[in-house]
Parts: structure tokens; sequence; C-alpha cells
């Protein structure tokens, strides 16, 4: 079998084939706000930390997590549907994580599409991607430190990213090891579980605009960026329609990473799964630029290596 050190970044096999690309704030439960229906655009800001990190509060419940048989486009991967409960509400980022977010708490800008904006975008709003699993780790622990938070990541018993040495570029044992700190506060990726939660919110269609076919182009043209209206680049985040909660891109514009072990799912019911022990990779959500529709589904999942970098991958967090 070829090496996965020799991979790089790639999806699940079912979902390689069809891609074309390289690969002061409350801390206390959210509160439920409803919100307007996505066939409204109307955005929610529950709370901005102090680094400009703009979140929402997402509540405690139980949802039925993956996809119906006869779901059209279904891959056999997102079954068994099973219900999932989300046991402690979390505030999530409304957005995913931005060019000038990155450099603010990195210092610079890894991202390809770090030019030439689609007219009337803003370059800085536009999606950090070309960054690994790996580091997010890092860049999570600094964000949680600049704002006061306890960071979530424990690597080589610290959590100063300062003592983690550089971040790895192949598969790394120790870092594959990390640790979340009981009781801290801080930024981290959120479970995949918590993702397809907080993607869906409260519904189960395909997508969460209510729409079930996606090859209807016209359905989803407002909802995210695929390869159908992208112009073939990432694109300013918050430009197309929230979900029930208020939170943009969900469908499209990049992958997004999340912090469990790519696995089968179980047949039984979840409390706060958090993945499974070991797997070939690490899961991706959500769809980006490039994709057909079909893979930008509420419960299509992807699989990466932790190492990868890719210029249709990124991410956002969440706190509790």
């Amino acid at each position: 079998m070829e090496s996965r050190k020799a991979r790089g970044i790639f999806f699940a096999a079912a979902l390689a084939a069809l891609l074309s690309v390289w690969s002061g704030c409350s801390r206390n439960e959210p509160v439920f706000v409803p919100v307007a229906a996505p066939q409204t655009p109307q955005a929610v800001e529950l709370a901005v930390s102090p680094a400009g990190i703009r979140n929402v509060g997402i509540p405690a419940g139980t949802f039925t997590m993956g996809s119906p048989s006869n779901e059209a486009g279904r891959w056999g991967n997102e079954g068994p549907q099973r219900q999932v409960t989300i046991s402690s509400g979390f505030w999530i980022s409304v957005y995913q994580i931005t060019q000038e977010q990155w450099v603010q708490v990195m210092g610079s800008n890894p991202s390809h599409f770090n030019w030439q904006p689609a007219a009337g975008e803003a370059q800085e709003r536009r999606p950090v991607e070309n960054v690994s699993w790996y580091d997010v780790l890092v860049f999570a622990n600094r964000l949680s430190i600049m704002e006061g938070l306890s960071p979530a990541y424990r690597l080589f018993d610290s959590t100063n990213p300062d003592d983690w040495g550089p971040v790895p570029t192949t598969l790394n044992e120790t870092w594959d090891a990390v640790e979340i700190v009981e009781g801290s506060t801080g930024w981290r990726l959120p479970t995949e579980a918590q993702w397809e939660y907080a993607a869906r919110a409260g519904t189960t269609s395909a997508f969460n605009n209510g729409a079930a076919d996606w090859e209807n182009q016209a359905d989803l043209a407002g909802v995210g960026w695929f390869g159908f209206n992208s112009d073939r680049m990432t694109r300013e985040v918050g430009r197309q329609q929230p979900n029930h909660w208020g939170l943009h891109d969900m469908h499209g514009n990049v992958w997004e990473m999340v912090w469990d072990w790519y696995g089968a799912y179980p047949a039984q019911a979840q409390s706060d799964p958090t993945g499974a022990d070991s797997g070939p990779g690490r899961v991706a959500r959500g769809g980006g630029w490039g994709v057909a529709t079909q893979l930008a589904r509420s419960a299509v999942r992807g699989n990466i290596q932790p190492f990868g970098r890719g210029n249709s991958l990124g991410f956002r967090l969440v706190r509790p």
C-alpha cells in the first residue's frame, strides 16, 4: 500500500474521483436565539471575541446524524443514521476563519488565493486555506492565549505552541496524540457531530436551506460557493445566505477540518461522540469551491491527512 506520508492531502476514495482541485464575550451556556429562515438572509452575531471572531451560541439538543438511504447523491459512509445528543451548548464562529484572522494570530498568510479577489469582495475576508490540521492546533492555542482563554490542546505536556517545535509536514504520531485539556475554555476544532448539528440547524434535508436535489443549481446558488458558481476560487466569507442559526458557508467555499479521526459510524445512538480512536486521516466537512454540490451536502464526509495542505481546505472553530 502506498505510504500515507507520500499521499499528502486526500479525501475518501469515493469523493476523490470527483474532486478536480488540488487537494468582551459571555462564556456562559449559549442561549438559543431564533433567527430568520435561510430564505431571508440575516446573520445573528451573539458575540465578538477580543480578536474579532464573530460567534453564535448553539443550544444543546439531539438530532439525526447522517443521511437517509434514499437521499440523492448519498455515499455509503454517511450512514447508518443515528440519534446523536449534544449535551452542552457551545459557541461556533459565524464564518470560516479568514486570512486576516490567521495573519493576526500567526503573522503571515499561507493561502494560495492571496490575490485578485472577486469584484467587490475583500481579500482579507476570504477564508484562509493551504493550512493543515496540525497547523490549526497551533493557531487555536495561540488565539486562545491572545484572548485570555485557557488553551484547549496539549502536546509535549504543554499548552504553549512555542514548546511544540516545528509543525510536522509528514504524519507524526506525537502530534496525532494531542490531548484536549479537561475544563479548558479555549478555541478548538468542532467534533464532527458538533459540525453537522450546527450545519443542519434543525433541518433534515440534504442542504440547510431545505434543498434536496444537489443537481438543482437554482436552489443552491445562494447557499454556498461550489464548482458552478465560485469562478474556481475562494470567495469572501458571509456573502451567501446563512442557515437558521446564522452560520455562513457551511456548504462550500472551503472544506472544514474537524477534530475526529475518520471512521465508520456506529449503529447505536450516541452522546457527544468524538469519533474513532484512530483512522486513515481526519474528517473534513462541507465541500469546497471546486466541487459538485453532491459533495457539499450536510452529511458528506471527507478524509484528509493531518499534515496535508490544499487550496480548498480551511476551518472554523468552537469553544465551550
